[in-house]
């Protein structure tokens, strides 16, 4: 596929996963602004939208208040609002987007990943895997999560799509003890990358969030550089409930990156907004899908338009 072809290939995926929020978003703002000036009452159901798409509160409030200091009184469409709203989410995102970058000095680049319950760590992993392995890296995988047997099997279904070598564990067995004998492996076999599954927890759930903890102080016995990156997977579905968990996962691990899925069926598209602003933290991938080709790195740009129902 032609690198012009693939793009809009992504693009209508991407465009199609945000497509329940803009669908939101865009008849709202198109019911709003039909034949009326931008008033108070106009900005003020402008900014209720935003809210309701999951931008939070603070970013809907900034938005409005900078779109409303240069058009206030005047006659506006649909059309640019959209557009205006488009360039100054952009505008927020543009300092997030920042893929991962797999340093080659690192042997093996470890990477950890957590979240919640079915936010999609597995398959996120698996993802990864196989694009890494289609670009010629050796890639290890680690079935932390000891608890679910489904959650191994789904790795092991994963690893041989990969075609990657997938380290497990009896059930319930200790995971930070299966993430050191994975270093080991890895290191012993000189592999690329090691990614490394973990347990779905709550971030409520002081026990289960301190066992990340000791993973890491075990990995750091064998490499005290380790984990070189610990993404943070978010289920789009989640809207503000994604604050909660990037604070309380932050607090327990030195969490680098977030990875957004399932955006495809949630009409809480703009929640990804809302955590740039708020965070800070690289958004490193987006999921509108289950195929390999649905977990993208992110582009402002094409995320602002896909949101505000503009074309390319």
């Amino acid at each position: 596929m032609s690198e012009s072809a693939e793009k809009t290939s992504w693009w209508q995926r991407l465009k199609a996963g945000l497509s329940k929020s803009s669908t939101a978003l865009t008849s709202g703002i198109t019911q709003l602004f039909t034949h009326r000036k931008l008033d108070q009452a106009a900005l003020d159901e402008l900014e209720e939208l935003l809210i309701m798409a999951d931008l939070g509160p603070a970013t809907a409030a900034k938005l409005v208040a900078d779109f409303g200091a240069t058009r206030f009184g005047k006659d506006v469409t649909d059309q640019e609002v959209r557009s205006a709203l488009a360039s100054q989410i952009e505008t927020i995102l543009q300092p997030v987007a920042k893929p991962l970058v797999i340093e080659p000095t690192h042997k093996p680049f470890v990477l950890l990943m957590v979240g919640v319950n079915g936010a999609g760590k597995t398959t996120t992993l698996g993802k990864l895997a196989k694009q890494w392995q289609q670009q010629g890296k050796k890639v290890m995988l680690a079935a932390g999560d000891t608890f679910r047997a489904a959650a191994v099997a789904q790795l092991k279904v994963w690893g041989e799509r990969a075609g990657c070598e997938v380290i497990t564990g009896p059930e319930n067995s200790d995971a930070a003890a299966l993430a050191y004998q994975a270093l080991e492996r890895a290191q012993r076999e000189q592999v690329d990358i090691l990614l490394i599954d973990t347990a779905g927890r709550l971030q409520n759930k002081r026990g289960l969030m301190e066992e990340l903890a000791k993973i890491r102080r075990v990995l750091q016995k064998l490499d005290p550089a380790t984990p070189h990156s610990t993404l943070l997977v978010l289920d789009g579905t989640s809207g503000q409930n994604a604050h909660s968990q990037v604070k309380a996962f932050g607090e327990m691990v030195k969490v680098d990156g977030l990875i957004v899925t399932k955006l495809d069926g949630s009409s809480k598209g703009g929640v990804v907004v809302a955590l740039a602003r708020d965070f800070g933290l690289p958004i490193v991938a987006l999921g509108v899908g289950e195929s390999v080709d649905d977990l993208r790195d992110f582009s402002p740009r094409d995320y602002a338009a896909a949101l505000m129902g503009l074309a390319e």
